[in-house]
This record gives structure tokens, C-alpha cells and sequence, in this order.
């Protein structure tokens, strides 16, 4: 990532960042709502996946990845991984408090706000560390009150999507094994990962039409637009923008161009 000069602050790119190409499934929200602001995704795919290392790991590696985006420099950063949320925001926030920064947690509100409406439980996939981070814990704790919320965790999906098997019939396996004990109160599933997303054919395949799927990249979106806005960092164009990959391995940066570009049906 080569440094840019540009004499507006408006005009600078937004830095998104994940634990590898999952992140990409927010990616794809972000340029959807916001398509003429400039955007530059780092993946970290050598150090994938975050969600079975220690929360000092990841916000170590977190806070060197939003290093290598000042150097650019961004106007903003979007943490586009679940588990780089629970373990860095904060931090990075503080360490950077005009820079806005924000972060991805799971869709489990709208979820809830679902079942309570129509019944079931909710079902919230992702990786090991996010389920047992304080931070999730207090998200059900003030959400979830009245509603049975499992934590299911899937620690090789980010693996299978980082080895290119999103739609693979041994990932379909590997998802039908982990749902089928929920399947019968099955109200909603929540997928807390970025990287899941990828797998959308597999999981609707699953769970069937009548079980809505949430994710938080759109939340993302709507919020970084807003956050902009008040900084005066919106920028004026409405299309035009640029996307600029990048990856820690450089043989991901493939895969991400392909994610990127990938056709994950009417709700994407």
C-alpha cells in the first residue's frame, strides 16, 4: 500500500480489514451503499484463522494491520471480522480517537426481533473466541432475554472458505453435522462470521426457505455511511469509486478478486 497524497481528508480511501478474505463479504455491502468512496481491503490470510487465537494475538495483529493503513493514509477503518471486533475496537479506538473505526458484531437483534414475531430459537454461528468473548456474553445478556440462543461455534468454515470450498459438498457435510441437533426449533441463524457468508447456497440448502439467515454487514454499511457524514468525510460522487486488494498471502489476493465478484443469490 503505497502512501497517497490527496489535499482533501473526503477524498482518502476507507482501510477494511479481516482475518482473511471473509471480510469481503462486508466489502461488497460497503461499496453497494457507499459505490463512490475509494476502498483498500488488507486480508490476513498467513495468519488465519483469528477465531482460535488469543485475544492479545489478535489485537497484535490488528493493531498492525490499521499501522500499515495510517501509512497510507485512510480516512477511516472498518474491521470486517467478528473476532477482530471483540478482541481490538476498542483499543484501537482509543489509540486512534480521530480516526473513526468501526467494527462488525453478530446480527443477533434483528434475529431476535424475528423469532419473538413468528417463534423458534436462534442459532449464532462463529468462531470460537467471538462466542466466548465478555463482549457477546453482554450482547445476549441485554438482548436476549425470553429467547434460547445457542452458540454454535464453526471454527473449519473459515478454513474451507480460505481454501476456496465455500460451496464444496464436504463443507455441506461438515454444516449439515453442526445444524442438525437445532434443526427442529430452528427460528433464525446467525451468521457471526465474515467469512460464512460465502457459504449462503450451503446454508439456505440446510436450513430451508423458511428460516431468514442474518448477517452484520449491511448494519456496517448503514453505520459507516452515517459516520462519514459527521466527520465531513462523505464524499460528494455518487459512483466511480475503486476497490484495492491486498493480503499478507499473496496467493489469497486471487481468491479475494473472485469472492468479491461471487454470486451469493437475491439477499446479497
Amino acid at each position: 500500500m503505497a502512501g497517497t497524497v490527496r489535499s482533501n481528508p473526503a477524498d482518502l480511501p476507507i482501510g477494511v480489514f479481516d482475518s482473511g478474505v471473509g471480510g469481503i463479504s462486508v466489502l461488497r455491502r460497503l461499496v453497494q451503499r457507499l459505490p463512490g468512496e475509494d476502498f483498500l481491503f488488507f486480508g490476513d490470510s498467513a495468519n488465519a484463522p483469528y477465531g482460535t487465537r488469543t485475544p492479545d494475538d489478535v489485537l497484535r495483529l490488528s493493531e498492525a494491520i490499521v499501522d500499515r493503513f495510517l501509512q497510507v493514509p485512510v480516512k477511516a477503518v472498518v474491521i470486517a471480522c467478528n473476532t477482530a471486533t471483540s478482541a481490538a475496537a476498542s483499543t484501537l479506538r482509543a489509540a486512534h480517537p480521530d480516526l473513526p473505526t468501526l467494527g462488525i458484531e453478530p446480527a443477533v437483534k434483528p434475529a431476535l426481533e424475528y423469532v419473538r414475531a413468528h417463534g423458534g430459537d436462534v442459532v449464532v454461528m462463529a468462531t470460537p473466541l467471538t462466542l466466548r468473548e465478555k463482549k457477546f456474553a453482554d450482547l445476549l445478556d441485554r438482548l436476549g432475554a425470553g429467547v434460547r440462543v445457542h452458540r454454535l461455534p464453526a471454527p473449519r468454515l473459515v478454513e474451507l472458505v480460505e481454501a476456496g470450498k465455500a460451496d464444496d459438498p464436504a463443507t455441506e457435510r461438515y454444516l449439515r453435522g453442526l445444524l442438525a441437533p437445532y434443526m427442529p426449533d430452528l427460528g433464525a441463524l446467525v451468521l457471526g462470521c465474515t467469512h460464512y457468508p460465502f457459504a449462503l447456497p450451503l446454508f439456505r440448502r440446510i436450513v430451508g426457505p423458511g428460516v431468514p439467515i442474518f448477517d452484520g454487514a449491511d448494519g456496517v454499511a448503514r453505520q459507516l455511511r452515517r459516520e462519514l457524514d459527521a466527520h465531513g468525510l462523505l464524499r460528494a460522487r455518487q459512483a466511480g469509486g475503486t476497490v484495492g486488494f491486498d493480503n499478507s498471502d499473496p496467493g489469497q489476493i486471487a481468491l479475494g478478486h473472485k469472492l468479491f465478484m461471487a454470486d451469493l443469490g437475491p439477499d446479497d
